[in-house]
């Protein structure tokens, strides 16, 4: 029998047509979210912030980052039940660190009296930190972990969605400055139910390269 876990990733495609009104349930929705709270990251740095645009007047702002660029996409903004923003942390501190390391003591994988070592991989972040203390081509690549998990998770639900990493940064940040609280948006991912009839790449069969021409065992 295939694995279930090769069916998902065959079902699983970028939609193109959304159909209309047709809402993800809350049950469904709930999986998802915990699914990306346990997603992984390098450290367990966790740099990220997530913002899901449910409402009209959520989707609506998100309509309006399409006025200078990238316009292909904004069809999808208002006719999906939802859209996920990955935002990253862009200078990415050991003040930050410390909330994970004090979640590692409440959840009982760090003692109190050896907090001070619980910073020691701290430094993998000091590492990919520039002159300015910009993270960000770290932290960014964090974001990519959560939205891998994220797209796995969607087609296990039988979910539908479309990755959009051609979004309006800069316009987002001012849409969604309160809620970004400074955190930067370079992708986004919309969800919802492919239309029945108008979503051509629906129909299209899956397309990779070949096993031998991606990997090598040695």
């Amino acid at each position: 029998m295939k694995s279930e876990i090769i069916k998902d990733l065959e079902s699983r495609y970028t939609t193109k047509k959304y159909e209309v009104g047709k809402k993800i349930p809350e049950d469904k929705l709930e999986v998802l979210f915990e699914a990306m709270r346990l997603s992984a990251s390098s450290i367990n740095s966790q740099p990220w912030k997530f913002l899901i645009l449910e409402s009209d007047e959520a989707k609506q702002k998100m309509h309006n980052t399409f006025a200078k660029k990238f316009q292909f996409n904004q069809p999808h903004i208002l006719a999906s039940s939802a859209i996920i923003l990955f935002a990253h942390k862009t200078h990415y501190t050991r003040d930050d660190y410390a909330k994970v390391v004090d979640k590692h003591i409440e959840d009982k994988r760090l003692d109190l009296e050896n907090r001070e070592s619980g910073f020691a991989s701290f430094v993998f972040s000091e590492l990919n930190t520039d002159e300015n203390g910009d993270t960000s081509a770290w932290t960014k690549n964090q974001v990519y972990l959560a939205l891998g998990n994220t797209l796995h998770t969607l087609a296990r639900l039988e979910i539908d969605s479309t990755t959009m990493e051609g979004v309006d940064s800069e316009l987002i940040s001012k849409e969604f400055e309160s809620e970004l609280e400074g955190y930067k948006c370079e992708v986004a991912l919309v969800m919802g139910y492919h239309h029945p009839t108008e979503d051509f790449n629906a129909r299209l069969p899956k397309s990779r390269l070949s096993m031998e021409s991606v990997l090598e065992r040695l």
